[in-house]
């Protein structure tokens, strides 16, 4: 693609109001690093540095994370080598409440026919996200309340940090994915979490990979934020 982009295009993706994309994964090597990223980090031209970055890239890929669709994840990974990385918040802790509780509260007599249906869930009273972090030096303790744990939490973050950091009020989500990386381990298995957000139309992705889908989905949401104010 570098030396002649036509055995790869056979039209410029500017004529069709595209853009070039290249992908990287485990399979990539430095020449296609360069390719992605040397405008914007020259100081992959050092080997050493290219190397380091496509080295966490396939141990990452190894664990399941998947950066061909997280372009904004692998953003973030290129920087922590560079040592540019500066996170957005520092996290104490996070709890979610409340899942499942209309079901939980839910009583069955224990004779045929008797029970009742279980009292429906309305949207954004059934889980509670609490979010315990600091920014800049300074506490913040925010409580959000979700259509689930994953729209709990995102509405907790906003709240805690969207004083300090104003692109957060223009960010949307657009999409959000899940998919297990190991079926053989059943229910018990890894998944991988890709959130796909909007700014500005420009649109990003973020990956997250746990056992624990509310941990894998924080890591993208986390991922997230981080991206949107390091490019701000």
């Amino acid at each position: 693609m570098q030396r002649n982009e036509r055995t790869y295009e056979h039209v410029s993706p500017l004529s069709v109001g595209n853009a070039r994309r290249i992908l990287i994964s485990e399979m990539a090597g430095r020449s296609s690093l360069l390719a992605k990223l040397e405008d914007r980090y020259p100081e992959l031209r050092d080997a050493s540095t290219a190397a380091a970055v496509l080295n966490e890239v396939q141990d990452l890929e190894h664990q399941g994370y998947s950066f061909e669709a997280a372009d904004g994840s692998f953003d973030l990974l290129v920087q922590r080598q560079l040592g540019r990385w500066r996170p957005a918040f520092d996290l104490k802790y996070y709890r979610v409440h409340g899942i499942g509780t209309a079901v939980r509260n839910h009583s069955i007599n224990g004779k045929k026919g008797d029970s009742q249906p279980p009292p429906s869930i309305e949207a954004g009273q059934a889980v509670e996200a609490t979010v315990k972090l600091e920014v800049g030096g300074q506490p913040r303790l925010c409580v959000a309340e979700g259509n689930g744990p994953v729209d709990a939490l995102s509405h907790a973050l906003a709240q805690a940090l969207e004083g300090a950091f104003p692109v957060l009020r223009r960010m949307t989500l657009t999409d959000y994915k899940v998919r297990v990386v190991n079926s053989a381990d059943g229910t018990g298995a890894r998944v991988r979490v890709l959130i796909e957000h909007e700014v500005d139309r420009h649109r990003f992705s973020t990956i997250g990979v746990h056992a624990n889908i509310i941990e894998a989905s924080w890591q993208a949401l986390v991922d997230a934020i981080d991206y949107a104010v390091a490019r701000e």
